[in-house]
């Protein structure tokens, strides 16, 4: 072969990378299709509950792949005792805020209290969260005995996820925040719950408060990914509430929340920095005052001298 002839051979181009759509300000939304594949591909996708548009445009600019409109926002935002006071007219004012702060992020509302306990409610509710706040799929909570309610929204074409092992709408039943599963007989009604679950059609599911090992055992029965709160390591995924992981939301903090800031504490010595300034008479100096010009100024303290003298 003479050098001509290799120069005229093409040469294989490499293969283009795809752009990473989260370092570049433009985020691409996850699909259904890659969040169900992650529990074939091993990727380790990234929720987390978001209350407000801030907190939405701070997860899409950090590349979470799922910003989740929890009903948690009652405890955070208004102050509950628990997610039992969200309703749905809350969680559609708060999903249309966090949809402005994250458009490009795909975002699962979940469903409050009682807003879904029989099938007509459940679509309509559904619905009315697909259409008001845009959110890309909802995630109401329950297991078998709510799985016909959730074939029934999968089946009227609405992305459906759900939860299991300690659901906070029936907290009451549970007699308060209590681990689930800790017996062989306990884990295997959630491992039913699980496969209901999958059966109904969910592309999703969401175990709380569940000891490690048996969110992992019962994570491998499955072929639709799972993500946990308080469940270990061995879910598809993870979730956490924006607001516990940055140490906004101080009331209490779950053992299963890491701190990864403690913005409160900021936030406090910020505060408390600007009251001493302000009392001091050191804010606010020229440099976070506007200015007039001088003639002006003069003009209009003429102006003033002259009304006292009418």
């Amino acid at each position: 072969m003479s050098s001509a002839d290799v120069a005229a051979k093409p040469v294989a181009k490499a293969p283009e990378k795809k752009p990473d759509a989260k370092t570049d300000g433009k985020s691409e939304k996850r699909t259904i299709t890659e969040i169900r594949d992650s529990k074939k591909t091993g990727e380790k996708m990234v929720y987390m509950s978001v209350p407000d548009y801030t907190s939405a445009q701070w997860a899409e600019m950090a590349g979470v792949d799922v910003a989740v409109l929890g009903d948690s926002l009652a405890m955070i935002s208004h102050g509950h005792r628990s997610t039992v006071p969200a309703t749905m007219d809350m969680m559609v004012m708060h999903g249309q805020a966090v949809r402005r702060g994250a458009p490009n992020t795909f975002m699962l509302g979940c469903m409050p209290y009682q807003s879904y306990h029989t099938v007509d409610r459940a679509l309509a509710n559904a619905s009315r969260f697909m259409q008001e706040t845009l959110c890309d799929a909802v995630k109401p909570q329950g297991g078998k005995s709510q799985a016909h309610i959730l074939k029934a929204l999968v089946d009227a074409g609405i992305p459906t996820a759900s939860h299991i092992g300690l659901t906070p709408h029936t907290i009451a039943m549970f007699g308060g925040f209590k681990i689930q599963g800790r017996t062989a007989d306990a884990a295997m009604k959630i491992l039913e719950d699980a496969l209901a679950i999958e059966d109904a059609g969910c592309f999703m599911l969401e175990f709380e408060a569940v000891p490690a090992k048996i969110a992992k055992l019962i994570s491998e029965q499955l072929t639709i990914p799972t993500i946990g709160i308080g469940a270990g390591a061995g879910t598809d995924g993870q979730i956490l509430l924006c607001y516990d992981l940055l140490g906004v939301f101080t009331d209490f903090k779950p053992k299963f929340t890491k701190r990864f800031a403690k913005l409160t504490e900021v936030a406090v010595n910020g505060i408390k920095e600007y009251v001493k300034e302000v009392k001091e008479g050191m804010f606010p100096d020229d440099d976070h005052s506007y200015t007039v010009n001088d003639a002006e100024y003069e003009k209009f303290v003429a102006m003033v001298a002259k009304r006292k003298q009418i």
